[in-house]
């Protein structure tokens, strides 16, 4: 995803000299023809997160489009004051993008897993809050936020992550993209998921169990029709994230089913419990372990169903 990402920023940066680049003394590899092409649109803050989303808001504020790029937590935790009070308050034009989001950095232990963020940035005002599905969205995601005005997140997996679309969909921010029809249960996905997500209905329909699958690419705000109709024309709800349980999808649709009034006979989020994790491997591993693999989820849906 954060291939997509660059790429397609680097070739909107091209024709829009207001579009600025900021990352915080990473990622050389793949932003290199960036710095090449586009020294003036390129900035190295160093690891120096707070400096970074300070020196954002103040060029958003003067006519420019800034986005932000670490690891993980980095841009986000880090300077969470400045993006509260800074990008937020003055609802500058700044996108703080996090690579590596969930346990995609698995290998280096809780400071580098992003469990909590969609949480977090969820709760921050005039902030919008996206994770692509796939390398497509995350282009699609890409170029929206280009012309979206204020504050936004970009949540992104790492690299190597499979493309689940086989055209490119119809995309729009705040609006969930349909990726499979089905009428007994409905899988909501967000972030690098999908085609875990997408395999698991796959199994299920070998069962005789037709999953709908919503990737819901834009958290805050969320489609609320999309949630909504699948709560009424499915008999169960189940939400997917590589994030806590708290705070994130899961409970942004409950929230939201609650507030309308409708209880599907199933609801269930499916996610981290538990808090930091003691485990420490691979991204796939750590799925498998929290069962946020395709064999997991299916488990799960298996479980509240009784099939």
């Amino acid at each position: 995803m954060r291939t997509a990402f660059i790429q397609e920023l680097f070739a909107i940066a091209q024709k829009d000299p207001r579009i600025v680049l900021m990352v915080g003394d990473l990622g050389f590899g793949v932003v290199t023809p960036f710095i090449e092409r586009l020294p003036r649109q390129f900035v190295n803050a160093g690891v120096a997160e707070q400096n970074m989303t300070g020196m954002a808001a103040g060029m958003a504020l003067s006519g420019k489009i800034v986005f932000t790029y670490s690891i993980a937590n980095f841009p986000v935790l880090r300077p969470l004051e400045q993006i509260r009070n800074d990008v937020c308050y003055h609802n500058a034009n700044v996108r703080i993008v996090a690579v590596g989001g969930g346990m995609a950095y698995g290998s280096l232990g809780p400071s580098h897993h992003a469990t909590e963020d969609i949480a977090v940035m969820r709760a921050m005002p005039n902030m919008l809050v996206v994770a692509p599905g796939d390398p497509i969205e995350a282009r699609l995601a890409t170029r929206a936020l280009v012309e979206y005005e204020g504050p936004a997140y970009l949540r992104l997996g790492r690299a190597g992550e499979p493309i689940v679309h086989r055209s490119e969909p119809h995309f729009a921010l705040g609006k969930a993209i349909m990726v499979r029809e089905g009428n007994d249960a409905t899988l909501i996905s967000t972030g690098g998921l999908l085609p875990e997500v997408m395999e698991a209905a796959e199994r299920l329909a070998e069962h005789n169990v037709q999953v709908r699958v919503l990737s819901m690419h834009t958290v805050k705000p969320l489609d609320e029709e999309a949630v909504l109709a699948a709560a009424r024309e499915t008999s169960a709800l189940f939400t997917v994230e590589e994030h806590s349980v708290v705070g994130g999808l899961g409970g942004a649709v409950a929230e939201l089913l609650l507030e309308a009034g409708l209880f599907p006979a199933k609801f269930k989020r499916i996610g981290i419990r538990g808090g930091f994790s003691s485990k420490v491997g691979t991204q796939n591993y750590l799925r498998e372990q929290y069962n946020l693999n395709a064999l997991g989820i299916v488990n799960t849906v298996r479980d509240e169903l009784k099939f």
